[in-house]
This record gives structure tokens, C-alpha cells and sequence, in this order.
């Protein structure tokens, strides 16, 4: 069985309040990029293993997130049979794209179509929020409103066919713990779904991701990117979730014939 996760990119990211967990609560919009996907395959075998190709994976296999989803998989399902797992990573790390939460994510629907469970299980969606706060988001994989931690999703229309998204990767790697560290909380005034309800050329005045605030001064080729993308004509640009990848909305124009 073969799939190709794919990347998701933030339509503004909002700190809105500290958690007594430690998390904290955001308002963000999870969009989907199918263009920009790693390759996954399964496969069954004598003996469960994992092996990942495109990157320099020095971390053991128990670390990864697709084992880890294939783990917590199997104790819903003992009768799983051993897997042999073939990860092609094309989406960078530590770059706030979900490229770990997307391997998991399609991960467990692989293994889910393989033992017959319904679309959409609600045991999917448990697995899932306790992999991390992108990978909920990946099992219904539609635009999403994001709250809490990220993992109470509310679908929302967003047609953005009129447009492309390009990406910068500053080849920074940005680490969760460090972009919380300076972020301030705040409530802002206008709801995300009203913001969202505008005109993608609009939204430059409007949909922010607050982590910028923190990390653009830190990084300052963060912010040079951004720029870049807006002069090159991106109606719309911004960090996706903590880093460090940025992206552009630009409106796609028909050749001349």
C-alpha cells in the first residue's frame, strides 16, 4: 500500500491563552498543500521494521512518528501482522509544515483501510490528537479551524483553486519549546472565520501568524523572505505554524496564447 502525505500550511496562527497543562490554546486554519508530499509505503513482513530515505535520520526508529502511530495502532488491533515501512521524506523538518504529523496521520488510515475500519473511525481520531496537535487534522485532511491545542477541528470552506503557494525554507530549524518561549498571548478582536471570508488579496492587512512576532527579530531572514515573496507578488505571505518555512499566495494567470 502506498500514499504520499502531504504538507499542511497555517492560515494565521493565534496564541490566545496559556494552558495550566503547559500547552497553550490556538486559532489557526489548517490548509492542506498536496503538492508538497513524502511517500509512504507498507508493506507486510516477517518482522516490523522502518526505513527512511531523503534525509539523514539519525534518530532511532522508536522515535519516529509513523512507528510510534503503527505502535499505538497495534494495541487496537493485536491482530495487526508485522509491517515493513518505506518513508520517502521530501517535506523539511522543523520547518511548521506537519510533515511528521502527516506520516502519522496517513499512516494510521493506511493501516486502518488494511483491517477494514470504517473512514473516518473515531479511534483514528484519538490516536491521532495523542501522536500531536497537526495530526488530527490529516485524518479528515480538509480545511480545518483549529482550536485548543490544535486537535478540535471545525470544517471550513476556503477555495483557493484561483491561486498557487510557493515556499521559502531558510534551512533554520526551529524547535516548538523555543518558538513558545517569546510568544505573548493576546484575544484578537476579529474572528478567523470572518478574516477568512475576505478575499485572499485582503488578508495581508488582516491574518497574522503571532509567532512572527517572536522569531522574526531572532531570525531576521525570516523576515527578509517574507518580503521576497510579497516582491515577487504573493498576495498573500506568512511563517506556517512555528517555523521555519514561509509561503506565498500567489493568483495563478493563463498562458497567453
Amino acid at each position: 500500500m502506498l500514499r504520499f502525505p502531504h504538507a499542511k500550511i497555517n492560515l494565521g496562527l493565534r496564541v490566545v491563552a496559556k494552558r495550566t497543562d503547559g500547552f497553550h490554546d490556538l486559532e489557526t486554519c489548517f490548509f492542506s498543500v498536496p503538492d508538497l508530499c513524502d511517500a509512504l509505503e507498507m508493506l507486510e513482513a516477517k518482522t516490523s521494521d522502518l526505513t527512511i530515505y531523503g534525509v539523514n535520520w539519525t534518530e532511532s526508529r522508536e522515535s519516529n512518528l509513523v512507528w510510534k502511530a503503527m505502535e499505538l495502532f497495534r494495541q487496537e488491533e493485536p491482530s495487526l501482522p508485522p509491517l515493513h515501512w518505506h518513508l520517502l521524506k521530501r517535506i523539511p523538518s522543523g520547518a511548521g509544515l506537519g510533515g511528521g504529523s502527516s506520516d502519522a496521520a496517513f499512516a494510521l488510515r493506511m493501516m486502518a483501510d488494511f483491517c477494514g475500519w470504517k473512514e473516518n473511525d473515531d479511534r483514528l481520531f484519538v490516536m491521532a490528537a495523542s501522536l500531536g496537535s497537526d495530526c488530527s487534522f490529516f485524518i479528515q485532511d480538509k480545511p480545518m479551524l483549529g482550536s485548543g491545542r490544535g486537535e478540535i477541528l471545525q470544517p471550513i470552506e476556503i477555495d483557493l483553486s484561483k491561486y498557487e503557494i510557493r515556499f521559502i525554507f531558510p534551512g533554520i530549524h526551529i524547535s516548538t519549546a523555543k518558538a513558545f518561549a517569546g510568544i505573548s498571548v493576546s484575544r484578537p478582536e476579529k474572528a478567523l472565520q470572518e478574516i477568512l471570508a475576505l478575499p485572499a488579496e485582503q488578508w495581508k492587512s488582516h491574518l497574522h501568524n503571532d509567532f512572527e512576532d517572536s522569531l522574526f527579530p531572532l531570525y531576521p531572514q525570516l523576515a527578509e523572505a517574507k518580503e521576497k515573496l510579497y516582491a515577487d507578488g504573493a498576495v498573500y505571505a506568512s511563517m506556517s505554524g512555528s517555523g521555519s518555512a514561509l509561503y506565498g499566495i500567489f493568483r495563478k494567470f493563463r498562458s497567453q496564447k
